[in-house]
């Protein structure tokens, strides 16, 4: 567990810091105007010089890089449940010439795709979880489906397609 700092700034903010295993700090100043400020600092080891970078960032910026340090924990774990045997998760891009554009998502399952389940429809900069079969999907949506890896790409292929291939014993339900 990383020890962070927190230090009132009178007039200015609040100052973040953390010393990172390389022995460099690491600190956000987070101002009260909104702004953050990224720094940095290498310590003067052996007879090196100490350097320090600042970095102003806007709302929108601090955000971006939030969410791009904090998707490195999302992927890790994503990559963990990915090598899990017999299970993929996978995005499908929507375009504008794919079957699923413009309708709802439907029943896999009553088009003999069972054992796979759209976990979220990502739309822009949000994400919808656990949509159910009514939503509907527009190009430029990408769904993220988990299941056997055969299973998903069969699922894709129905969205692409609107086309299935005949059942095999791998779609019967579980215990069927």
């Amino acid at each position: 567990m990383v020890d962070v700092k927190r230090v009132k700034l009178p007039g200015v903010g609040v100052l973040h810091t953390f010393v990172a295993d390389g022995g460099g700090k690491v600190g956000v100043i987070t101002h009260r105007s909104g702004h953050s400020d990224l720094i940095t600092f290498s310590n003067a080891d052996e007879g090196g010089t100490a350097t320090k970078v600042a970095l102003r960032l806007d709302d929108d910026e601090a955000h971006t890089l939030a969410e791009l340090l904090g998707g490195t924990r999302i992927t890790e774990s994503l990559t963990s449940l990915d090598s899990i045997p017999g299970l993929t998760i996978d995005w499908f891009p929507v375009d504008y010439e794919d079957n699923i554009a413009g309708k709802e998502l439907g029943d896999l399952a009553a088009h003999g795709v069972v054992g796979v389940t759209v976990v979220a429809v990502v739309r822009g900069e949000s994400a919808n979880p656990a949509p159910d079969e009514h939503f509907k999907v527009f190009p430029g949506d990408t769904l993220v489906a988990a299941g056997s890896p055969e299973k998903v790409a069969k699922a894709f292929t129905y969205y692409r397609t609107g086309e299935t291939t005949a059942k095999t014993a791998a779609d019967a339900p579980p215990g069927a």
